[in-house]
């Protein structure tokens, strides 16, 4: 559209230091930009600045975040590092290291698991037992440290697949969800909730803080285009801007700095 070739073409003569210039001065925030008061809540605005007890108080309780960054992505470090730390130790029966062949703890796990509930998969079930154990084992390594997440967690989420189907032909449903078990828990409840949380990290990567964060800020490759066109499209500047690996990064101020519509 014509925009995005003004864009362009104010762009690329300066690369990407003239993008503040193009855009020009943060504009005052106008009404438009405030958050609208809740009927029969006090606001505390003070100086134009959201409070804690707006968002808790405002329309923004039921508001979703839409970009896992900043203080949104603080919870995926413990909830990464825990996770995989606590898969660890299911991928090593009858040892330290993963697939203790001729251990009875290997042995138990081919035996009672693998032999009577996936004996349709093809191979020895030694071999599928070795596959189950290095991919808790390693996979839950993985994710503690951030490094390759996706494949890792792509691999877990499948493990925990397998472990729900056991559980569910082993011992049913337990009278979910409303039936009481001896142990307090079903049996398939555990590896549902691995299941799931794997699947955010496939999904959503490991978050700031991780050795994937650090490999892709060398190796990112975005390009200017894809830069121009998520401008061309309207995005915040904030957004255009976390996708700018070369160069200084620009100052934003994320819902402030507002790009025009294409027009």
């Amino acid at each position: 559209c014509a925009f995005a070739a003004v864009a362009v073409a104010a762009l690329r003569p300066t690369k990407l230091a003239g993008l503040a210039t193009f855009v020009g001065p943060p504009r005052a925030a106008g009404p438009a930009d405030r958050p609208h008061a809740a009927a029969g809540t006090a606001r505390h605005v003070g100086a134009g600045k959201e409070t804690t007890i707006d968002r808790l108080t405002g329309p923004k309780l039921f508001k979703s975040v839409t970009k896992v960054e900043g203080i949104h992505a603080v919870p995926l470090l413990p909830l990464r590092v825990a996770t995989g730390a606590l898969m660890v130790h299911h991928g090593s029966e009858g040892g330290f290291w993963p697939a203790n062949f001729g251990t009875a703890g290997f042995n138990g796990f081919v035996d009672f698991i693998v032999k009577p509930y996936f004996s349709f998969l093809p191979g020895s079930p030694e071999l599928w037992s070795a596959v189950h154990d290095y991919i808790e084992f390693w996979g839950g390594a993985l994710l503690v440290l951030g490094l390759l997440t996706r494949p890792a967690s792509f691999l877990l989420f499948v493990t925990m697949c397998g472990a729900v189907y056991f559980h569910l032909a082993s011992t049913g449903w337990q009278g979910f969800p409303f039936g009481h078990v001896e142990n307090y828990s079903y049996n398939f409840e555990e590896p549902t909730l691995y299941a799931f949380i794997f699947l955010l990290f496939f999904f959503n990567g490991a978050g700031p803080v991780s050795l994937d964060a650090l490999i892709y800020s060398k190796i990112g490759n975005e390009t200017e285009e894809e830069l121009l066109g998520s401008v061309a499209r309207g995005g915040e500047l904030g957004l255009a801007a976390e996708h700018v690996r070369r160069g200084p990064l620009l100052d934003v101020r994320p819902g402030r700095l507002r790009w025009a519509p294409p027009g």
